[in-house]
């Protein structure tokens, strides 16, 4: 039976520890909030009690806590138990918290690459570190969805990380969009424009709105310009829109990049 150790008792902590106790394994936690605890799951007064034997911990805590979180009850967990890391921190805070438990303990970045409600622990995810392997080789059999890309610390989170400088970009221009078209009186016709644009995009359409961006910048520009003061008349700070006006004219310094293609494996 799988020992595991949970910090962080939160939304993604508590779907994540009732999920292994449904799957068998013997899990401990520790969150100094008032909380609730999954059934099944023995909560602990100290980190170090809910440590005790673990053969994984896994933090699920905020990126300014991941610190904390890791030195708080390193001397009590088992030398070579794995410590796996699923906050979302920057690369070079994973490179550190890798630096900080490997004098003993294995450690691994973990990457959900999607939201924990409605998955749970099977959260589409990705590990990288030292201790990648062994980490789908413990929660594979368990249910996670995991795929371990390398040694190397940083790695899943970078993965990540990239990927929300367009998901979370691409909500934050929805939004803006959405504030300037109620005030319009137009929010019917644009939030179902934006749904049929999306649902209806593929790789031909992404590569020509990136690649058009490249020759047709300077009218696109002036494009922008406009919305930007659509918006503004409508009393709306055009935060997103500036910014893309912005971003029109460093490309006509620096063109745009070449683009991947699509690899299924990856």
């Amino acid at each position: 039976m799988t020992r595991v150790a949970v910090f962080g008792l939160g939304e993604a902590g508590s779907l994540f520890a009732a999920d292994l106790v449904a799957a068998g394994a013997t899990v401990r936690a520790y969150d100094p909030a008032d909380v609730s605890t999954p059934a099944g799951v023995q909560r602990c007064a100290s980190p170090a009690a809910a440590v005790a034997g673990a053969e994984i911990v896994l933090a699920l805590v905020a990126a300014a806590d991941a610190v904390t979180a890791a030195s708080q009850a390193l001397d009590a967990i088992s030398d070579g138990a794995v410590y796996a890391d699923l906050g979302t921190g920057s690369a070079g805070l994973k490179r550190d918290l890798a630096a900080l438990v490997e004098q003993r303990l294995r450690f691994v970045d973990v990457a959900m690459m999607t939201t924990v409600p409605g998955h749970g622990l099977a959260v589409p995810s990705l590990a990288s570190g030292a201790a990648a392997d062994r980490y789908v080789e413990l929660l594979a059999p368990l249910g996670a969805v995991v795929t371990a890309i390398g040694p190397e610390p940083g790695a899943a989170a970078t993965r990540k990380l990239l990927r929300s400088v367009v998901m979370k970009g691409l909500a934050a221009v929805v939004i803006e969009a959405m504030r300037a078209a109620h005030a319009a009186g137009e929010a019917d016709y644009v939030w179902g424009n934006v749904v049929d644009q999306l649902t209806a995009a593929d790789e031909t359409f992404l590569r020509r709105l990136v690649e058009g961006t490249g020759v047709h910048h300077e009218r696109r520009r002036h494009e922008m310009e406009a919305s930007a003061d659509l918006v503004r008349e409508l009393g709306i700070d055009p935060l997103m829109t500036e910014a893309t006006v912005e971003h029109l004219r460093r490309v006509a310094e620096h063109g745009v990049p070449p683009l991947g293609s699509i690899d299924p494996d990856r």
